[in-house]
């Protein structure tokens, strides 16, 4: 009896503990300060449809809540791409600026392109926002968003978005949804993945073929 009341009384506390481990995790978590550009309400309804494509969100965004001291890390860091832009240079890519402006865009030729950020340091990421023009309603392809600590995406590659269902862009067949763009950006869930290079994917728009980003923000905090 007097071994089943110490059983009884360990199994209480171990169950006492995993009801405390989670409220000890979200008193460490903050919700990040995303800043929004202005929004635009040009432009008329596109007629696309996708199996894939989510309705428009017309609601704020929940908060995204992310480790204590989490804070943007891609802010004018060097940009590579996989061709030389027709419109724009790449250093706007990380500038901070995300207006709908062609002052703010940048624009690579068609087909199955991609622009690189160097975070200089390997990096916990948590987030990654997004923002292709924004000035109508367009809807992009083949955006895939990964984490490598190569810079030539060779090994050790994290996919963090990816919605390419039919595998055009020869990267696997992605589960994510298309959507419209938006002043709010994409806002990618980057589940703490680890990488000092992010590599940002795509293959035209309902709009043309060409590539067009205006802003990568990277949430995350280096590793020391």
């Amino acid at each position: 009896m007097k071994n089943t009341a110490s059983g009884i009384r360990i199994l209480i506390a171990l169950a006492l503990c995993a009801m405390l481990v989670p409220t000890a995790f979200a008193e460490d978590l903050e919700a990040i300060k995303i800043e929004l550009p202005e929004a635009s309400f040009l432009g008329t309804p596109i007629a696309y449809f996708s199996a894939n494509l989510e309705p428009y969100d017309y609601k704020d965004r929940p908060p995204f809540m992310a480790p204590k001291g989490t804070s943007v890390i891609s802010r004018d860091k060097a940009v590579t791409a996989s061709a030389k832009p027709t419109v724009g240079t790449l250093t706007r890519l990380t500038d901070g600026d995300k207006g709908f402006s062609n002052t703010s865009l940048v624009e690579l030729p068609a087909g199955l392109q991609w622009a690189q950020i160097d975070l200089e340091k390997s990096s916990q990421v948590y987030a990654v926002l997004l923002w292709h023009f924004h000035a109508g309603n367009r809807v992009y392809f083949d955006v895939v968003v990964q984490l490598s600590d190569d810079p030539e995406f060779k090994k050790e590659v994290t996919t963090v978005y990816n919605n390419d269902l039919d595998d055009s862009a020869g990267l696997g067949v992605g589960k994510d949804n298309e959507y419209y763009e938006s002043n709010k950006g994409r806002l990618m869930d980057a589940k703490g993945a680890k990488g000092r290079y992010l590599r940002v994917y795509g293959q035209g728009s309902t709009e043309n073929d060409f590539n067009n980003l205006i802003e990568v923000e990277v949430w995350g905090k280096k590793i020391e």
